[in-house]
């Protein structure tokens, strides 16, 4: 019989796209508001393997990557996707969004968004949010996965979510001490 555990607290990650880089501190404002201190930032990263969000946002668009420094509970990721939900309407304009918000969490083994969408790989979370599996460490490296977005897939975000790891566990393994 399999015996519950307590999960592991999770590192959380909002990963954020617009085309207007002027943004980025009012974003960084509303987030750290919400979820405490920055722990890492991402540069800005590559965002042009989709024209999907262009109709809506306009283009080009670009991403950044923001780690927390407060670990949450990995059942508070469908609370934090509404809360960024309510941020990128703040920042709509004439019924577009300027900024779309993809919260998520690192742990050791894994990286999971939060999404609004149901789709067979993604597990219902509570609150019509859903839980996406997108990237998987195994073998000393993250693997992609057949729905692994692109964007999540580049080199430059996965050393990025490499480095965002590495402090999760030194983390980890300072509140155990």
């Amino acid at each position: 019989m399999s015996r519950p555990v307590k999960p592991q607290p999770a590192k959380l990650i909002v990963g954020f796209f617009t085309p207007d880089k002027q943004l980025l501190n009012q974003i960084f404002d509303a987030l750290t508001a919400d979820f405490g201190a920055a722990d890492m930032v991402s540069p800005w990263l590559a965002f042009d393997y989709t024209r999907y969000y262009e109709a809506e946002m306009g283009g080009p668009l670009f991403r950044r990557m923001i780690a927390f420094k407060d670990l949450i509970k990995q059942d508070d990721l469908a609370r934090i996707k509404i809360i960024t939900n309510a941020i990128e309407e703040k920042f709509s304009q004439d019924n577009s969004r300027k900024v779309n918000l993809d919260p998520g969490y690192m742990l050791g083994e894994r990286f999971v968004l939060a999404t609004g969408k149901n789709y067979t790989h993604r597990i219902y979370l509570g609150l019509k949010i859903y839980a996406d599996l997108t990237l998987i460490y195994q073998k000393g490296a993250f693997q992609t996965l057949p729905w692994t977005y692109p964007d999540y897939a580049a080199p430059d975000m996965l050393l990025f979510l490499n480095q965002v790891r590495n402090k999760y566990l030194a983390d980890l393994k300072q509140n155990r001490n």
